[in-house]
């Protein structure tokens, strides 16, 4: 047996000791990689997300049907109509139905306004409205000297129908031409007899009948611009410009009205106002029966034709009528 052959025989130790060893590899582990997150379900959100999650989702929903109705409305004055009273039926505030419309319909609006509408409204919370309606919904609207007219309780409102000037009673005096009154652009008859011209200041032009013996107070014809603000129609400055009147009738009087009608004064158009002054003298009820023409007047302001004559002179009551077929615009 050579040496180192040791057959089968076990080794010494000393020698299993002594011989070469071959180094074990390195063994590395690595590490795993952290497991995906499982996707949440909706039971693992917050309740605030979920709460913002539904509110978008509904603001969508009603956006589209806010957009729906403005745009297939738009054009349909029947569904317009009916939107204050669907509201009445299923017991909502016509105002806070018309609130919720006009919520919902704005951004719709200024995607695709409307014309004529403000971005801030809607079809259903902007009705057309008529200027007479505004002007009673807007009382601030009216010029401050009709409304103070209107709330005078001397003056009555106008009657709402038109109303013809009648033949009053008495013989009309004769006449001799006309006065033509070029400051205010109009020509009224000149009588002849009974009545007498006189300084016209602060008119444009004035006629006098005589006094009366024991009487303060006489008749008088005469004309001018119209010395009130003037109004959106002739009815209406008329009306203000008979008021003026009582200023030339005695402390405390008041107005009838006996005539409201349109005329014509030649070419040009206007409005004749008749109506009975009540008033006290010397503790004695009186009257005076007055009329009045406001005529249109080219490149000017309207121009007043005025007469009033007492009951002390009533024989003259006639000559009303007579000024008021002859009123004419030069």
């Amino acid at each position: 047996m050579s040496p180192g052959d040791y057959g089968t025989k076990a080794v010494p130790s000393y020698i299993a000791a002594e011989a070469e060893t071959t180094p074990l590899p390195k063994i590395t582990v690595p590490e795993p990689a952290p497991p995906a997150s499982p996707p949440r379900k909706l039971g693992d959100l917050p309740m605030r997300v979920v709460y913002k999650v539904v509110a978008v989702a509904a603001g969508v929903a009603v956006l589209g049907a806010g957009a729906a109705v403005v745009l297939l409305n738009r054009d349909d004055p029947d569904t317009m109509a009916a939107a204050p009273r669907q509201s009445a039926v299923v017991g909502l505030p016509s105002a806070v139905s018309a609130s919720s419309a006009s919520s919902a319909a704005a951004p719709a609006a200024g995607a695709a306004a409307t014309p004529g509408l403000s971005p801030l409204s809607s079809p259903l919370s902007s009705p057309a409205v008529s200027p007479a309606a505004s002007v009673a919904a807007s009382p601030d609207a009216v010029d401050p000297a009709l409304a103070a007219a209107l709330k005078d309780p001397r003056v009555p409102a106008l009657p709402k129908a038109d109303r013809r000037l009648r033949d009053l009673p008495g013989r009309a005096a004769a006449t001799r031409g006309l006065v033509k009154d070029r400051r205010s652009g109009v020509a009224l008859p000149r009588f002849a007899k009974g009545w007498a011209l006189a300084t016209p200041t602060p008119f444009a032009s004035r006629q006098l009948l005589p006094r009366v013996k024991g009487a303060s107070y006489r008749g008088m014809l005469v004309s001018c611009p119209v010395p009130i603000p003037e109004q959106e129609t002739l009815r209406d400055t008329a009306f203000l410009a008979a008021r003026w009147t009582l200023n030339h009738h005695p402390s405390g009087a008041t107005i009838t009205w006996t005539a409201s009608q349109p005329m014509k004064a030649g070419k040009r158009k206007g409005w004749l106002l008749g109506y009975t002054v009540h008033y006290t003298l010397k503790g004695e009820k009186r009257v005076s029966a007055a009329a009045l023409a406001l005529v249109d007047v080219p490149e000017k302001k309207p121009a007043v034709v005025f007469v009033t004559i007492p009951d002390s002179q009533k024989k003259r009551w006639r000559d009303i009528n007579t000024v008021m077929s002859s009123v004419r615009a030069l």
